[in-house]
């Protein structure tokens, strides 16, 4: 199987929990706060979801 190479492999390649929190924090414009209420955690939790999931997927992108 080769790697992933388009965004939308990319994000199915993710966990379900990371790929819900860049999906509503980069394509539905939630800001952290607002996904943090909806999953009941911290906004820190969420603001680290996000930061090392950009950073996998760029990773995974080659960017």
């Amino acid at each position: 199987m080769s790697a992933p190479t388009t965004l939308a492999e990319v994000l199915a390649s993710l966990p379900e929990e990371e790929r819900f929190i860049l999906t509503m924090h980069y394509l539905r414009s939630l800001s952290s706060a607002e996904i943090a209420e909806l999953l009941s955690v911290p906004v820190r939790a969420v603001d680290a979801v996000i930061a090392s999931g950009k950073a996998r997927l760029s990773a995974l992108l080659g960017l």
